[in-house]
């Protein structure tokens, strides 16, 4: 099987499996999403879901939570992992888009990730998620799954988004992230992959050696 037939079979099986996807976070605004992206570095979206809706009762804007300290978003967020350095770039970056940006979140990546607390996998989800553009964001799911199936053999992220960019047709890269996310989420787990029951597994190259 040729990268091209891998990729084709692969998508389409999603695109059908899974024709609505989206971000599993809950957020009402530009703002709201990228503070949640930021907190869900290295934690489950189930656990940000938990101490967002306070956090963002508390401090629904940039302009409000600029004016926090980071003991008040201490007390917020420190259920998530890292919650001291998250909620310090939280503090930064509120002040950020105040001062440089007027309150809006930025569309670009290089100005998203002038961003305290936002790198490149952060940018692309705002500017796939947030503001409809073509962008593959790679986190640990999509890096194992796209790896472990033949969509790509890169060794780090970058390597990995560049591969599926390549590959993937501008219009549906949005969604791919979703699909690849979601499929390493609850089906090609990191320790127990669910392989009988894994839509894609006649497409794998790691099928039958997991």
């Amino acid at each position: 099987m040729t990268v091209k037939e891998r990729y084709e079979a692969v998508l389409g099986y999603f695109e059908a499996a899974m024709p609505q996807v989206t971000t599993e976070l809950t957020y009402s605004s530009e703002f709201q999403l990228l503070v949640a992206v930021v907190l869900s570095a290295q934690c489950t979206d189930k656990r940000v879901n938990m101490v967002t809706p306070a956090l963002f009762e508390a401090y629904p804007t940039p302009e409000a939570m600029a004016k926090a300290t980071e003991d008040d978003l201490l007390r917020y967020v420190g259920s998530v992992s890292y919650p001291n350095s998250k909620a310090r770039h939280l503090c930064q970056l509120s002040a950020m888009l105040v001062d440089e940006f007027g309150g809006k979140v930025p569309q670009t990546m290089d100005e998203l990730t002038r961003l305290p607390g936002v790198g490149r996998k952060t940018a692309n989800v705002m500017l796939a998620v947030a503001f409809g553009k073509s962008a593959i964001a790679v986190d640990t799911h999509v890096f194992r799954v796209s790896n472990r199936i033949g969509l790509a053999s890169g060794k780090t992220p970058l390597d990995v988004e560049m591969a599926l960019t390549k590959n993937i047709p501008a219009e549906k890269r949005a969604d791919a992230h979703h699909w690849i996310l979601l499929h390493g989420r609850y089906v090609c787990k990191a320790q127990r992959p669910d392989c009988l029951n894994c839509g894609i597994s006649r497409w794998c190259k790691s099928y039958g050696k997991l």
